[in-house]
């Protein structure tokens, strides 16, 4: 699974590209923390089944705040947030929010058993997987969706990787490294993984380059 020294990785290019004037320690440290708060779902699982990728790892949850974070700043005569805060930690509430979707979410999504989207509205766990081409003998061809129709009845089902239910799926994880369902005398093998596989570890440098490379370009000589 993707380790969340990756999903840091992924957040730093976001914040590099994102926050602009705002960029600065504090908000990457603030964003970074809204980044690691999905994993306590781990924590969850030895009392709610499927708890992890499930309770953190929903599309709902950061709707909600990103609802509220709207109705709060552009539609209400007085901003709460605006008032205890500043404009400044408005727009890194924004780009953590995406953070959290796109660097987080999104990247489980495409790992493993993916992720409960749209828990607790629906417990559903999907995955992102599959591909799309240009064949010179099929044409067109995509595999995310599978969109099939019974030739008796005429019905059509949509399978976008539905992968089970919290009553089914088990992510292995630190806190819960094996299915508790399953019985076995090896010994428990807890792993904190940080790159595991070529492409996690490039994007773990080229997140470092990004905040390297904004770090030279602010103390760099200023333009005429």
């Amino acid at each position: 699974m993707p380790s969340t020294v990756v999903h840091a990785g992924f957040a730093l290019l976001l914040a590099a590209a994102l926050l602009g004037d705002y960029y600065d320690r504090r908000a990457l440290a603030a964003l970074l923390v809204v980044l690691v708060l999905p994993e306590v779902d781990s924590f969850l699982g030895p009392v709610m089944p499927g708890a992890h990728r499930t309770v953190g790892h929903n599309l709902v949850v950061p709707a909600v705040g990103a609802l509220c974070l709207y109705y709060d700043t552009r539609v209400r005569n007085r901003s709460l947030v605006r008032d205890r805060l500043s404009d400044r930690w408005v727009a890194v509430a924004w780009v953590a929010l995406f953070a959290h979707v796109f660097a987080h979410v999104a990247l489980d999504w495409t790992h493993l058993d993916g992720v409960n989207l749209f828990w607790p509205l629906r417990d559903r766990f999907l995955a992102l997987d599959g591909e799309i081409l240009l064949s010179t003998a099929d044409g067109f061809v995509q595999t995310f969706v599978d969109v099939r129709i019974d030739p008796e009845t005429g019905a059509r089902s949509v399978d976008a990787g539905a992968t089970g239910s919290t009553e089914t799926v088990h992510v292995n994880n630190p806190v819960e490294p094996r299915d508790p369902d399953v019985v076995t005398e090896e010994p428990v093998d807890r792993r904190f993984p940080v790159a595991n596989g070529g492409w996690r570890l490039y994007l773990i440098g080229l997140g470092l380059f990004a905040v390297v490379a904004r770090r030279v370009q602010e103390s760099g000589p200023e333009s005429e």
